[in-house]
Order: C-alpha cells, then structure tokens, then sequence
C-alpha cells in the first residue's frame, strides 16, 4: 500500500505532524511535511533528527521534504490533516487539501477527539475521508484508531487499515463518536484522577503509583495528563463532555484552575507535578 501511494503529504510540523511525517519516512515512503508557517518547517527537521537514530537518519533525510506550498501535497496518495485541534481550522484546511490533491488520493484527520463526520462536512467527497488516529509520541506508540464516519468508505478503511500495518502499527477500527474508544477511555479515568486528588483522597504520586503499579500502566494519569498537556487536555473533556451530554467529562476545578495560571504539564514545567525538581 505504501509503494501505490507514491508519497504521503503531512499538513501540520507541529509535534503530531512531524511524529507522523517521521514514521513514514522511517519506512522509506517519500514524505511532504506541509505548514504554511516558515519558522515551524525550520524547527521540523532538526527536531525530528533529535528522535531518529543515526543509522535511520540518512533514510528519514532522503524521503523527507517540507513545503510552504500546499500545491506540492498534489501527488499524494494519502494526506493527513495533523493541525490545531479546533474544528473550524480542521474544516478550512481539508478544503484546501482537498482542492489540490489527486482525485484517488485518501484524505485523513489525526483529531483525537473532533467528530470525523463534522469535519466531512468541509469535502465534497466524503467517501475517501477517514480519521487516522496517532497516538503520541507516533514513533514509539503501536496503536492507530481508524475511525470511519457514516460516510467513509469501506475501501478507505480497509486502505488505511493496511497503510498502518505496513508501518508496524496496531490498528482499532472504531465508529465516529466525540473523543472515539481511546479518549473516551482515557479521558473518564483523567477526570476521575483529577477529582480524587481534588477531594484530598490521595496525593498525585500515590494515585499515579495505584494506576503503574497496581493496573501495570507505564504512566500514571496525573503524570500522563502533564505529558500530553492539561490545555489539550481540558479541550478534549469540555469537547467531549458538550457533545454526548455527560457530566462524567466536565473538567474538574483543579484543571481548570491549573490551566488558567498557566501551568500546562511539561511542556511549560509545571502541571500537577513541578518539573524543575
């Protein structure tokens, strides 16, 4: 499936773009990393030489090109949408997409929470959309959540399916719902961590160590939730919990209040837990 598409267009050199853009390109696919923001295309190369091993490097550098010109994603056979999780930007850059992409070419969105059957609404054809979901960071995490919209066709799934596989990746194939089976999942055990440590049941370190040690997970939800970032994180709960109407995702106070001062997990070292220690 890799050979057929020719070469795989990324939208987006943010964490998640330049993640996707590397695991293609790692497996010797010719990749375009598209953003319409010089600066970011100029970070993306290094930043992806930091987290490639020295002897896959000279495969990444070889198959991976980066445009400011949305007209090179033309010969594309697949081109995931990979930018800010905000439905209206989603919307404005899949018609872009799809008004210079090949006519067989799939079309597919890394949201992790945004309803896929919303952002269809942008295209003209549905049909070849799909959600082609990655976990963070791509390289190192085996799932990818195919998710098909009431639209998606059964041979872009089953091509996205495969494209996935020939990347080493495990697929779950699920229907369209607000947050899908993993955020779903995930984010009713962040919310219920989150409102144990508010009501004083237990310290961070002692509701962390209960989920590693006691469930066997490689992180707890605290710390999982300072890694992916509390203002990604309460993006998702307020989305998810508007959506399906349940109380159960409404962001509890601590993150709302951890948010509004700023502190957003590790990326800016502070979260529920300080990462200047």
């Amino acid at each position: 499936m890799l050979k057929e598409l020719r070469c795989v267009g990324v939208v987006g050199a943010g964490t998640m773009g330049r993640g996707i853009a590397q695991v293609f390109a790692m497996k010797n696919c010719p990749v375009v990393l598209f953003d319409s923001s010089k600066d970011a295309l100029a970070n993306a190369l290094p930043k992806i030489k930091e987290h490639t091993s020295a002897e896959l490097w000279p495969v990444v550098a070889e198959n991976l090109k980066t445009s400011a010109d949305i007209s090179a994603l033309s010969g594309c056979g697949l081109i995931i949408e990979a930018v800010f999780e905000e439905a209206r930007i989603k919307k404005d850059v899949l018609k872009a997409i799809e008004s210079v992409c090949r006519k067989d070419a799939l079309i597919a969105t890394n949201t992790s929470s945004i309803s896929i059957d919303e952002l269809a609404d942008a295209l003209r054809d549905p049909s070849r959309f799909a959600g082609m979901h990655f976990m963070n960071p791509p390289k190192v995490m085996k799932l990818v959540e195919v998710v098909k919209g009431k639209q998606t066709s059964d041979e872009t799934v089953r091509a996205v399916v495969q494209t996935a596989s020939e990347l080493d990746k495990v697929t779950a194939v699920v229907k369209d719902t607000p947050g899908f089976v993993t955020n779903r999942l995930l984010f009713a055990l962040l919310g219920e961590a989150m409102r144990l440590l508010q009501d004083g049941v237990a310290s961070r370190e002692d509701i962390d160590a209960t989920m590693k040690h006691g469930m066997n997970h490689p992180m707890g939800p605290l710390e999982l939730a300072d890694f992916i970032g509390l203002d990604v994180c309460l993006d998702i709960m307020i989305y998810i919990a508007e959506k399906l109407e349940d109380e159960k995702y409404a962001p509890p106070a601590v993150l709302v209040s951890l948010v509004t001062k700023g502190r957003l997990g590790k990326k800016t070292r502070h979260g529920f837990y300080n990462y200047d220690e």
